[in-house]
């Protein structure tokens, strides 16, 4: 009788402590400057980084310009292929760094409001249809230059991509599943 009641007591301990946990999953974020991002994504944001802003381009065959120049031995790049994918590259930085500021002082914009305990219903709606906005700039801003550069490769190029990135193994199929074993 007594395990039982200690084993009782052992799990609503640890239940408890997890319990604990998992209602404090903010805990130390509101030392952050701005609350909603981290230092990582500020860096991100103002050097014109992806951050997945274009995933739906990259995991279907769609390669960025980036990615590209920094596989461009392996894929073989012909020097007009990579004089234009880092024409690309430079033109997506020279449209994504100022959006990306853009859009880091938009979120601080909105967070002084609520900081300083300033922030209003119309407030909040006009400060957040202003990021959404600028949200939508930058990915579309991603995505269009992979567009653009996934036109520029053969498709023995993008193959090879496929497979440096680990997206396609070399007999096509795709990378990184698990095989389940009965």
């Amino acid at each position: 009788m007594n395990r039982v009641l200690l084993l009782a007591a052992s799990l609503l301990l640890t239940n408890s402590a997890a319990g604990a946990q998992s209602s404090q999953p903010y805990a130390g974020l509101e030392k952050r400057p701005i609350k909603a991002l981290s230092q990582q994504q500020i860096d991100d944001l103002r050097a014109g980084r992806g951050m997945g802003l274009a995933l739906a381009a990259e995991l279907n065959g769609y390669p960025g310009p980036s990615h590209v120049l920094e596989l461009s031995d392996r894929l073989g790049l012909t020097a007009d292929q990579r004089a234009e994918v880092q024409r690309l590259f430079d033109a997506m930085k020279q449209e994504a760094v100022p959006l990306g500021n853009k859009l880091v002082e938009q979120e601080r914009a909105l967070e002084d409001l609520f900081s300083s305990r300033a922030i209003t219903s119309e407030a909040l709606k006009t400060s957040i249809g202003a990021i959404a906005e600028t949200q939508g700039q930058l990915r579309e801003s991603h995505l269009k230059y992979h567009l653009s550069t996934a036109a520029l490769l053969d498709q023995s190029q993008m193959q090879r991509y496929a497979e440096l990135r680990g997206y396609q193994r070399p007999d096509g199929s795709a990378g990184h599943k698990h095989k389940h074993h009965h």
